[in-house]
């Protein structure tokens, strides 16, 4: 079975070599892994002491930060490493500030993996959620460096859990502990007879808790929203956006607006600015929004999760597409939530749809009813929001279980 996974692994460089001049997604995996080892071995010296974290991209790095922000403050001595999968990870975090260096995973074979554990002094690792890579996993193991799984959530269709799975269980035995979601992961995993795991929760309500006591301030913003409701329309897609037009036109011209969307090319914004006309954009505001002015196009990555503390209602994109993003930022700051149909497979979107704080909508008519429905009712948009914020807040402190687990697994003084 390995010889066939080592096939898999180079088949699939292969296939991303080949569709490089034509993909920019492939191009980037590619040559983001040309000279890994001479640049991995520039950014440390062998004497430092390193935290390995590793993600496949954007949404893992975001579960995985509270950990690594913590780890950074309890031990400033050691170094953290921080690689990535995945270029839509790499590619917006490669300036973490919360790493001392951020690369991409070395294609996972038996070789690359000796040469980069040879290289350095890991102390211990990290995964994030879904992250399974054979050989690395065995040289840890094999050097008795503690590695953990953070934040994972198993499913019974895994391959873990198939009758022909066997190989794939024994990937589990590599790591030092597992650290899941939820208490149905641990009785899947205890049912195949694996015992080292336990329930620490979703890193990600500590992260987006955090938010609340970030310094961020816009005076602009601050007034612009001052005397009306501000819908914020979070990493947003054509169908979202057609949508939010329609609602647009349709309301009341007193409601403002903020929309960050998913595709930040010139094209793309210049088309939003045809679709809601008189809009202005993020990066043009001075210290008071013109006159006159409804919408607020946020055309730059990294100020979504402040911005939602300037809104009443939240609409997050994504849900006529692969799936919701995001919705625990909106939460966070006590803001109901509106996203599309495809929501299912996101525990914490089905979870605030059943307490009444998240809708889900198929059309322009429900999504206009929607927000029609808590915004002309002050008091039950009052009651939405206090059970948004709720829920983040008695979802805090994954990161603390965690740190304290791994406190006594690797006997390690982190406290």
């Amino acid at each position: 079975m390995t010889f066939l996974y080592n096939i898999g692994v180079r088949i699939y460089c292969l296939l991303a070599v080949i569709l490089s001049p034509w993909k920019r997604k492939a191009r980037l995996w590619v040559e983001g892994r040309k000279h890994w080892y001479e640049q991995l071995s520039a950014a440390f010296h062998p004497e430092d002491k390193v935290i390995w974290f590793h993600c496949a991209s954007l949404g893992e790095f975001e579960q995985g930060r509270p950990v690594i922000e913590e780890i950074r403050k309890r031990m400033p001595e050691h170094k953290i490493l921080l690689s990535f999968f995945s270029p839509s990870g790499y590619e917006k975090r490669k300036d973490y500030k919360g790493a001392d260096y951020v690369m991409y995973l070395p294609l996972d074979t038996r070789r690359n993996a000796k040469r980069m554990l040879e290289l350095l002094t890991v102390e211990m690792a990290f995964f994030i959620k879904y992250e399974f890579w054979y050989h690395f996993l065995h040289q840890l193991s094999k050097r008795k460096i503690p590695v953990y799984l953070v934040s994972g959530n198993f499913r019974p269709g895994q391959l873990f859990f198939r009758w022909y799975g066997r190989w794939y269980r024994h990937f589990l035995s590599l790591f030092t502990h597992i650290f899941v979601q939820y208490e149905d992961s641990v009785s899947l995993l205890a049912g195949i007879g694996y015992q080292e795991v336990s329930v620490a929760g979703d890193t990600r309500f500590d992260r987006v808790h955090a938010l609340l006591q970030s310094q961020f301030t816009h005076p602009a913003l601050e007034n612009f929203g001052k005397d009306s409701a501000t819908i914020i329309a979070g990493s947003t897609w054509e169908k979202d956006e057609q949508l939010l037009a329609y609602a647009f036109r349709e309301l009341s011209p007193e409601l403002h607006w903020i929309i960050a969307p998913h595709e930040l090319s010139e094209s793309h914004i210049s088309s939003l600015q045809d679709r809601f006309p008189g809009s202005v954009l993020y990066t043009e505001l001075k210290d008071e929004v013109p006159e006159g002015c409804r919408v607020i196009l946020v055309n730059t990555i990294g100020k979504l999760s402040y911005l939602y503390r300037y809104g009443s209602l939240a609409y997050i994109g994504g849900g006529f597409g692969k799936g919701i993003h995001n919705i625990l930022e909106a939460a966070t700051y006590g803001l109901p939530v509106i996203f599309g149909p495809e929501f299912r497979k996101f525990a914490e979107a089905r979870d605030l749809s059943s307490l009444g704080a998240a809708f889900p909508v198929t059309n322009e008519t429900e999504l206009l009813s929607t927000v029609l429905q808590q915004l002309e009712d002050p008091k039950l948009l009052k009651t939405t929001s206090q059970i948004a914020s709720n829920f983040v807040y008695e979802r805090v402190g994954a990161t603390s279980v965690i740190l304290e687990k791994v406190c006594i697994k690797s006997k390690t003084k982190l406290f």
